[in-house]
């Protein structure tokens, strides 16, 4: 059925006249005419008729227009739904982000956007710690438009784009011997247990890695899941553990726990954008996307 004979046949069941509905629309009186019999045709009988100057709806035309109203409100109701999808200044834009990313970066981006942007919707989706250089689960089910990440990722038709280099720092307890000091190599506490995060972890192999390359395997007094974790074994004095920086200028003291810049080559993180290519973003994403990459992040 054409949508706009059942809003013109709503408007006649309402007491507009047939000239009233067609100067509303700008279309011609037989035009509308025309269109309320192709209706009642489709229905299968009368749903108007005649009575003096106007239109009255039949008993079967009360019934079906119930129906229309709700019919029509719905979609109406989806045709703004789709509006302020596809307008970049009300729409949603589906954020996917480690729970690394989660205490700082994505909270400056969204706050720096919806300055700019304040009736865009940005849905936070938090990753699940998994294989290194893959796009979350979110991104390739397209449940994310976009997808914040700690370590390159790839994949086929997968985009990255390199926002900003975190750097990696050594925290200890804020009674250990090396607190006092402005920055400090891997090498200096070869023979202390390690807290790491347990596998798999970007940031676990990525330890691993640093210190092997300073000439030591560490040992690991224990193991956890999240930073927030990780900080409270290294304050508890049960090990130290190098942890990103996550925006604050180091040396400095967080979370009962000092953070000390690392001397050691490589001692620092990627973290990027990543999209599916070929895959349209909606323009309040794509707006996003363009803010992430020219935002510097810092």
């Amino acid at each position: 059925m054409e949508t706009d004979a059942l809003r013109w046949f709503q408007l006649v069941a309402d007491g507009y006249t047939v000239t009233e509905v067609s100067d509303v629309f700008g279309v011609s009186q037989p035009g509308v005419s025309r269109a309320l019999a192709r209706l009642e045709d489709e229905v299968g009988t009368p749903l108007l008729h005649r009575q003096g100057r106007v239109l009255r709806m039949t008993h079967a035309g009360a019934a079906f227009k119930r129906h229309v109203d709700a019919l029509v409100n719905n979609l109406d109701d989806g045709l703004a739904a789709v509006g302020e999808l596809v307008d970049p200044e009300s729409g949603v834009v589906t954020l996917a982000f480690p729970l690394s990313l989660g205490s700082w970066l994505v909270p400056n981006l969204v706050g720096a956007f919806r300055r700019d942007h304040p009736r865009v919707r940005v849905a936070l989706e938090r990753t699940a710690v998994g294989e290194d250089g893959r796009i979350s689960a979110q991104l390739a089910t397209r449940r994310a438009d976009l997808e914040l990440t700690a370590a390159r990722v790839a994949g086929q038709g997968v985009v990255w784009q390199r926002v900003l280099v975190e750097p990696l720092v050594l925290a200890v307890a804020l009674g250990h011997p090396l607190a006092g000091r402005d920055d400090v190599a891997l090498a200096e506490v070869a023979d202390e247990p390690f807290v790491l995060r347990g596998a798999p972890s970007g940031m676990r192999q990525q330890t691993l890695d640093l210190c092997r390359a300073a000439g030591f395997e560490p040992e690991i007094a224990t193991e956890a899941d999240d930073l927030p974790t990780i900080r409270g074994f290294v304050a508890a004095g049960l090990g130290v553990a190098v942890v990103p920086a996550q925006g604050l200028r180091c040396p400095t003291t967080f979370a009962r726990t000092r953070l000390l810049p690392l001397t050691d080559a490589g001692a620092q993180r990627e973290v990027g954008l990543a999209w599916v290519d070929g895959r349209p973003l909606l323009p309040s994403a794509e707006a996003f996307r363009r803010f992430v990459l020219a935002s510097g992040a810092g």
